[in-house]
């Protein structure tokens, strides 16, 4: 699994994953259906609730549940991205038509303070700029008792394919 030079092979998620999972012998707990490429989808959809789709933006409910949080209480930094991500790509495609591949360029997130288990969190996505060629989201992340900001984050999509060399 490992290159020789120490680095992991570029082979995905999952497999990294499951190779460190066999080291830890933690692998054999694993329900088989987690035990596959992309299985991370089906844990973020099944605490993530669509409330408002329209062009331009998309509003979730995100219900902080024991498979996503962190040895501190609080949602997992890595369900963060993967959140900020799902969110940005979905409400890209409510202005980016069909035909145009999407590239995600840049993603960057702030954790200015976490969310405990247990709690509800609304996340809004909301589109900054579509141009031809690119279209930038912002995302964020509030409680939704107090509407106190905790995570926010920033997209930015390239429209078009990179050109082949």
């Amino acid at each position: 699994m490992k290159a020789s030079s120490g680095r992991y092979k570029e082979d995905g998620a999952a497999t990294l994953f499951i190779s460190v999972s066999k080291q830890i012998r933690a692998y054999s707990s694993l329900p088989p259906n987690f035990q596959g490429k992309d299985f991370y989808s089906y844990l973020i959809q099944g605490i993530l609730r669509v409330q408002l789709v329209e062009r331009g933006h998309l509003t979730s409910l995100l219900s902080v549940k024991p498979p996503v949080v962190n040895g501190n209480g609080g949602l997992h930094g890595g369900a963060v991205a993967a959140i900020a991500e799902l969110m940005s790509i979905a409400c890209a495609r409510t202005v980016v038509a069909e035909d145009k591949e999407l590239f995600l360029g840049e993603l960057s997130l702030s954790y200015l303070s976490p969310a405990p288990a247990e709690a509800e969190v609304v996340v809004d996505a909301s589109m900054v700029r579509s141009g031809r060629n690119v279209t930038v989201i912002a995302v964020e992340f509030k409680m939704k008792k107090t509407s106190h900001l905790i995570y926010t984050g920033r997209a930015t999509f390239y429209n078009m394919p990179i050109a082949k060399l």
